[in-house]
Formats: C-alpha cells, sequence, structure tokens
C-alpha cells in the first residue's frame, strides 16, 4: 500500500489546577501571545453543519475580524504547542543587535534611569520614582508566592510598605540600601537554582541605580522561570482539556473565514483515490462483499486517514500548500520526512554492504554498530544545501569497504577481492539516485512499517520491522513513536471534520 506514495509527491505565568478546565488553558495561552506566531489558512465550514466542508464564495471581512482570527490562531497555535512539545519553554525576549527597537528600547530606559540618578542626588534626594519601582518590584514578588507562602507574604507587605516607606522618605529617615538587601535576600529565596549566581552578583554592586537595574533584570529573567514551571505543573490538566480547545478554536475561525478546508479536502480525496487504485490493481475484495462479486471496493476512513498521514512524509513542501488541519505539525511533520530519507540511504547503504560481505559479517554486533555509526555520521548533514550526496556515498564506499576488509581480516576470513569491492562503491554509489531499487525497496519497507505501527493501534510491542530494516530498526522505532504521537492527537483534534469529508467522498463515489 505504501509504494504508491511517491507518486503524488505530493511554548508564574499564570496558576492552575485540575478545576481550570478549558478556562485554565485559554488564561494559560493568551498570557503570552508573543511567544509563538504562526500562520493557517482560513478554513471552511463545521462539518456539524454541512456533509461535506466546500469552499464558499468569498466576502470583505474588517480589520477587527483579522486581527480576531489572528489571535485566535496565535492562542490556537500556542496551547498546541505547550501539550504536543515536551520540551516547550518560554524565552526572554532578545531584539535583534542594531534594530530600531532595541536602539528605542535602550534610550527610553538611559532616560529613565538617568531621571532616577538625578532625582536621587538632589539634596534632599527625592524618591518619588524610587518608591514607585519599590512597588513594582513589591507587587513582581507576591506574583511568585503559592496559596500556601503566608509567611514570606506578610514579610513582603510589612518590610515594602509603601505608605510606610513614603512617610520615612518625607522625613529625611528612608534608608533605601536596607529596602535593597532585603528585596536581593526575598529574590535568593524565591529564585529558581540557576538564577543563584545572577542574585549573588547583585550584592556586590553598590549604587543606588545601577543596584536597581540589575534587580528589574533579574526579576525579568525570573518571570521567566516562573511561566516555565506553571506550563510544566498544569501540562497534565492542559493535555485533558487540549483537544476540545483547539478543536472549539479552530472552528471559530472557519467562522470568522469559510473558505478552506480546501487543502484536507483535496489531501485526504487524493489518498482516497490512491488506496481506491492499489485495491482495483491488486484485486482485493471488498468489504462484506466477497471476491470477484464487482462491487466497487469499499474504504476503511481509518487506513484512508491512515495513508493520507504517510503521505505527509512524502510531501513536497515548496510546491504544495499543506493542510490546514496539520498545519501547525507542518516543521514536525517535515523534520520526520528528513530523518527518514536519511534512514532510507543509510539501511540501503548497510544493506548492500552486509548483502556483498562475507556471510555472518552482519551478525557481528560491534562491527555493524560501527559501521551504522560510520555512515550516520557522515550523512549528518544530509538535508544542507552544501551536501553533496553522491561525493559522500564515494567517500563512503572507500570507508565502508576498508573497515570490511579489516574486519574480514581481524576473523580470519578470506580477504575482500578488488572485484567485490568495486562492486560494492558502485551499488553504494547508486543509491544516491531516487530510483535506486535498493533505496526505494527500504523506502517503501519503511512505509510499510510506519503503516503496520498505524493501523495496530500503537500497541506494544511495536510490529516486526521488514528484512533488511534490522540495522536501523532502533532509529526507525524511535521515528515511528513520534509519528503516531503527532497522528493520533490530530486525530483526536479534527476527526469529526476529516470523516465529514470522507463521508462525502464516499457518497460521490457511489
Amino acid at each position: 500500500m505504501s509504494e504508491n506514495l511517491d507518486k503524488s509527491n505530493v511554548n508564574e505565568a499564570g496558576k492552575s489546577n485540575s478545576n481550570d478546565s478549558e478556562q485554565g488553558l485559554e488564561d494559560a495561552v493568551e498570557g503570552a501571545d508573543e511567544a509563538l506566531q504562526k500562520a493557517i489558512k482560513s478554513d471552511s465550514s463545521s462539518p456539524q453543519r454541512v456533509q461535506r466542508p466546500h469552499s464558499s464564495p468569498p466576502r470583505f471581512v474588517t480589520v477587527e475580524e483579522l486581527l480576531e482570527t489572528a489571535r485566535g490562531v496565535t492562542n490556537m497555535a500556542l496551547a498546541h504547542e505547550i501539550v504536543v512539545n515536551g520540551d516547550f519553554q518560554i524565552k526572554p525576549v532578545e531584539l535583534p543587535e542594531n534594530s530600531l527597537k532595541k536602539r528605542v528600547k535602550e534610550i527610553v530606559h538611559k532616560a529613565f534611569w538617568d531621571c532616577l540618578s538625578v532625582q536621587l542626588s538632589e539634596d534632599p534626594p527625592a524618591y518619588d520614582h524610587a518608591i514607585k519601582l519599590v512597588g513594582e518590584i513589591k507587587e513582581t514578588l507576591l506574583s511568585f508566592l503559592l496559596p500556601g507562602h503566608t509567611r514570606l507574604r506578610n514579610q513582603i507587605t510589612e518590610v515594602l510598605d509603601l505608605d510606610l516607606i513614603k512617610q520615612e522618605a518625607e522625613n529625611g529617615a528612608l534608608d533605601i540600601s536596607k529596602l535593597a538587601e532585603f528585596i536581593i535576600g526575598m529574590m535568593g529565596t524565591l529564585c529558581a537554582p540557576a538564577r543563584d549566581e545572577e542574585v549573588k552578583k547583585l550584592k556586590d554592586i553598590k549604587e543606588i541605580v545601577p543596584l536597581f537595574r540589575e534587580i528589574f533584570s533579574v526579576l525579568d529573567l525570573m518571570k521567566v522561570d516562573m511561566a516555565n514551571f506553571a506550563i510544566s505543573s498544569i501540562r497534565p490538566h492542559l493535555m485533558q482539556q487540549s483537544v476540545e480547545y483547539e478543536r472549539k478554536k479552530f472552528q471559530e475561525i472557519l467562522e470568522r473565514q469559510p473558505n478552506s478546508l480546501d487543502f484536507v479536502t483535496q489531501w485526504l480525496e487524493e489518498a482516497s483515490e490512491d488506496l481506491m487504485t492499489q485495491k482495483y490493481k491488486h484485486a482485493l475484495p471488498v468489504e462484506g462483499a466477497a471476491a470477484g462479486s464487482g462491487d466497487m471496493p469499499r474504504l476503511s476512513p481509518v487506513a484512508v486517514q491512515n495513508y493520507a498521514y504517510l503521505k505527509l512524509l512524502k510531501w513536497d513542501h515548496l510546491q504544495r500548500p499543506f493542510p490546514e488541519t496539520v498545519l501547525m505539525d507542518q516543521s514536525r511533520f517535515h523534520e520526520l520526512q528528513l530523518q527518514l530519507e536519511q534512514l532510507t540511504v543509510l539501511g540501503a547503504v548497510l544493506l548492500v554492504t552486509f548483502s556483498m560481505a562475507a556471510p555472518g559479517i552482519s551478525s557481528q554486533a560491534d562491527f555493524a554498530e560501527k559501521l551504522k555509526m560510520i555512515v550516520k555520521i557522515l550523512l549528518t548533514d544530509m538535508h544542507l544545501p552544501s551536501f553533496h550526496l553522491k561525493d559522500v556515498l564515494t567517500t563512503i564506499g572507500e570507508k565502508v569497504c576498508l573497515e570490511v576488509s579489516s574486519c574480514l581480516s581481524l576473523c580470519g576470513s578470506s580477504p575482500f577481492t578488488t572485484d567485490k569491492e568495486t562492486v560494492l562503491k558502485g551499488q553504494i554509489q547508486a543509491v544516491a539516485s531516487p530510483d535506486d531499487p535498493i533505496r526505494r525497496i527500504m523506502e517503501s519497507r519503511i512505509l510499510t512499517f510506519l503503516e503496520t505501527y498505524l493501523a495496530s493501534g500503537h500497541q506494544k510491542p511495536l510490529p516486526t520491522v521488514p528484512g533488511g530494516l534490522s540495522p536501523v530498526q532502533r532509529e526507525l522505532e524511535e521515528v515511528a513513536i513520534k509519528f503516531a504521537r503527532l497522528v493520533n492527537y490530530n486525530k483526536m483534534v479534527f476527526c469529526p471534520y476529516y470523516d465529514a469529508i470522507l463521508m462525502y467522498t464516499c457518497m460521490c463515489a457511489f
């Protein structure tokens, strides 16, 4: 079934608990709008209202509608990233060097701190700005506290009492250094271990203005740490609600921009047609009918969807728009596609090598692993523009022959003849062509394994790998697990849309 695929080629941010449900998810994602910017095509109607999502006539939309749609896309993409990407983290904002935004920010900040320095240099000092800063610091420290941190909350509220600080300033009794000392101590108590060094360095700064400036800089980092801690803490609860949330957000986008499940429809229809062609080609029996009865083959929606996902691993990302419902995972599918292409070449090289070498040499685990690592390292940059596969395969051929000869010599086997070396080098170089028979066999078997794994419902243990893939079994199973996780989550969110499209397609077929 997988052999026809290449024909179409076709990240405290907010506290949450298990009772927060969908609102907790929405609060979490809407508080970080700038953390992730994605694009998605405008989409069509709900599968609950139509039998098959279809293109609607174009209509005029207002700027407000576009902004609201963009905001919904961003929130949905962020929620998706938090749930799907276990390594997702919010990063501190770093403006590009020499950019206008960075220069403006530096000018504004310098003007603010210069103003504070002038006020503190007056006789008597003016503490208006300094007290405002203390107020901001107080609120930030309080935001780091959990509900059970009663003692710390009382300490901060008591020491950083703004009314009392104002009275001390008016009477010339304010000790700003003492306040800074308390703030640094509290930061050391609340910060993550990774920030201990930054907080410690604050104690070495003696001048008030530079000290306050660095305090705010470290507090910004602590905010990011707290946000990431909150994300990791609420991820299990978000997972429970993420499917409904993403589907709801996607439906809202479709209602505002009713125009484009087109690419999804085309993607699924192509998969259905390919499978239908294969059923005729191989004379497969009809589901629920006797073989040869003449009835038109009927396709399982699950089989069509699984085959459609496999087509994403052979996608032409430069020439074809990606289906809308998997657009947020396009980079992940593309990464898997690149990994599989590299795995195909690696597997093909190992297959021809072990076929040409003396019988039993492939059974030597140490040698097989060493040879695999050598070829794998040389193929590391396979998808960079500067990488030339044919030239690298020439180098691999030379290296492989040396390793095989060395192994045969150590084992006391017959030496690797010159003729065999020439043939092996030629077969390895031939793998550079996508049409090479050995490469196509490896590709077909890899896709068959992935297809079988999807059809098995991701049960453990994994299916047995097809012949010739044993040397790359570990790498293939790792890719299969990643692929199945993406597919399974996408199905849970968008299956109603897929079912509606396939139902309509099936009706039209009859």
